[in-house]
């Protein structure tokens, strides 16, 4: 073990004999080269392993503070390890809840966006203006199916940067994510075939499925591992599956994140039944710690992956510009996307590739990974401080959700049409899954700053979950 290692062990060891504990501010750097006789660099490199495992958190300009530790955590006392829906029917239940959150004046606890105020509007618009400028009489047609050669180079060059070799060409521009998602599984599925889901899952998942008539599989995933790797190698034996579509990173409903041996343990599966993946990974860009986490992606040495992801939930929601890095699937998903919306945006393409190759780029990066980062740990707080004990609430690092479990008396859609008469949205449990068995559960946005008005939100949501009948 290495000298920043031991000392990071060293660190969770009194973490977790409660010598610090949750939302203690942990000794700072300098001050642990004192105490320590270690260098700087060994120091900081043992506090960035202990954020990237999710033990302490860093925040702007005042050091590490201790993150929260796991809660004991109820599942479904009905959940089964693989649910079969021959059909899925979801989609209008979906289209009410996100027409409610756009209710003027909503406290947007049920959005599926990051506050829109972190985003660099004004910068977005200047690049924009600029390439409108600049654009020749051909830029229709120059932006055609596969997209923006510029942006296309662009998203090459950041994949390189996590280590993959990912040509421009194997890249389709799409009107953002959803759009490669959806494109991506018509290639690879057809009306009647099975693909398996995460339960809970991503909505828009369950859209598609039901858009396209195919059957589902829901495999139980756990609010901290990830996806059942028994049950899902069950189904790949059993069943003659198509597609598998996950999140690695940051999971939507539940927050979290793969870890690198179950990434291979499941590109491993996959292969060896021949079934492709639909990595939906949109929330890449919002880790925690010094270094990005890799996709599943990276390990692809067989073309099974199909990597999607977004500008809508790291840069800008409204320009609606997505990608999918298709590998040998690129040219059909090409096809595909003529026959339905044509192309993506050009001006929008443009204009994101001039922002991306900017030195502004990365700096919004850094400041929106740690405002989300100290917004995420302030709501959780405020949550633990009004909400009934219990309540349940799954903190991972990264990203801006959180998972809640209410006692199983509960129905949190029950609690969201009560939630919305007071101006307050959420995302109800039974919105991620085609059966019933997350009815009492809900998911909140934690990307917004905890102002008076959001702090009266939780405190009222809190009477609703108290005074919630039995």
């Amino acid at each position: 073990m290495s000298k920043y290692q031991q000392l990071a062990q060293d660190l969770k060891n009194r973490i977790s004999q409660g010598v610090w504990q949750a939302g203690d501010k942990l000794p700072s750097l300098r001050q642990t080269v004192a105490d320590s006789g270690l260098s700087l660099m060994t120091v900081l490199n043992a506090y960035q392993l202990l954020e990237s495992q999710g033990v302490i958190l860093a925040q702007a300009k005042s050091g590490y503070i201790v993150a929260p530790q796991p809660e004991v955590f109820r599942y479904p006392e009905t959940q089964r390890q693989i649910y079969f829906s021959d059909k899925v029917d979801i989609n209008e239940f979906v289209f009410n809840v996100l027409q409610a959150s756009k209710q003027a004046g909503i406290v947007p606890f049920g959005s599926a966006f990051p506050d829109p105020s972190l985003f660099p509007q004004q910068a977005l618009a200047r690049s924009l203006v600029k390439v409108t400028r600049q654009m020749s009489p051909s830029f229709a047609a120059d932006n055609l199916p596969p997209g923006n050669a510029g942006l296309r180079k662009a998203i090459s060059q950041r994949y390189a940067k996590l280590g993959m070799s990912v040509a421009p060409d194997e890249i389709l521009i799409t009107s953002g994510a959803m759009e490669a998602l959806n494109l991506s599984l018509a290639a690879l599925a057809q009306a009647g075939d099975w693909v398996v889901i995460e339960s809970p899952a991503f909505y828009g998942a369950m859209q598609a499925i039901e858009r396209l008539k195919l059957r589902a599989i829901a495999v139980a995933t756990d609010p901290r591992e990830g996806i059942d790797l028994n049950a899902l190698a069950e189904v790949l034996k059993t069943y003659p599956v198509k597609a598998c579509w996950l999140m690695s990173l940051h999971q939507n409903p539940l927050g979290c994140s793969l870890s690198e041996q179950k990434k291979q343990a499941i590109y491993q599966l996959l292969c060896e039944h021949n079934v492709s993946l639909i990595e939906d990974d949109v929330y890449q860009e919002l880790y925690v710690g010094s270094s990005a986490p890799r996709p599943i992606k990276v390990l692809d040495s067989q073309g099974c992956v199909l990597h999607c992801g977004s500008f809508s939930k790291s840069l800008i929601a409204g320009y609606r510009v997505g990608w999918v890095a298709a590998g040998r699937h690129a040219p059909q998903l090409q096809r595909l996307q003529l026959m339905s919306t044509l192309s993506t945006s050009a001006p929008m393409q443009l204009a994101i590739a001039d922002f991306i190759q900017s030195p502004q780029y990365e700096r919004h990066l850094k400041r929106l990974r740690h405002t989300l980062a100290d917004r995420k740990f302030a709501m959780y707080q405020l949550l633990r401080a009004h909400l009934p004990e219990s309540v349940s609430v799954n903190f991972e690092p990264g990203g801006y959700f959180l998972w809640l479990a209410l006692p199983s008396h509960m129905d949190a859609t029950q609690i969201y049409h009560s939630a919305l008469e007071r101006g307050i949205s959420i995302a109800p449990g039974n919105l991620f899954s085609n059966q019933a068995e997350f009815r009492h559960f809900m998911r909140i946005n934690a990307s917004y700053d905890c102002s008076p008005e959001l702090v009266r939100a939780v405190k009222a949501l809190a009477q609703l979950l108290e005074h919630s009948p039995n």
